[in-house]
């Protein structure tokens, strides 16, 4: 099993960034696809950005491609997910996921561990 906390949510402006952090214990975390999913209240969680343990390949929803990047550090058993040029409706709580032997799709189903989320609000 892994453990995952989330850090480095806050409150920001439109056009801020803000960098995201997922830290994991417990298991090997070099053998985990990972991937970052929001859910803004009333609303469905949505994939955000996911990335595999076997070639760091990169996938990302539309809503954020070109303003938002997903990176891991294996030496750091930590997962980033940096967000530039923020909008309103990037509000939401972000939440990191875990999937063993991933293919960093966007299938809930494959990701059997989460963490807590962390809070990101942006003011227009």
């Amino acid at each position: 099993q892994v453990q995952l906390v989330e850090s480095g949510g806050g409150l920001a402006q439109a056009g801020d960034s803000l960098r995201l952090s997922c830290a994991a214990s417990g298991s090997t975390f070099s053998r985990y696809a990972m991937g970052w999913i929001r859910q803004a209240p009333g609303k469905e969680r949505v994939f955000v950005a996911t990335i595999t343990w076997t070639d760091f390949n990169t996938r990302y929803a539309d809503s954020v491609k070109g303003r938002f990047t997903i990176s891991r550090d294996n030496a750091k058993n930590t997962v980033y997910l940096q967000m530039n040029s923020l909008k309103p409706e990037d509000t939401a709580v972000y939440y990191c996921a875990a999937a063993l032997f991933g293919t960093g799709s966007f299938r809930v189903v494959e990701y059997a561990y989460w963490g807590q989320g962390t809070q990101v609000t942006v003011s227009s």
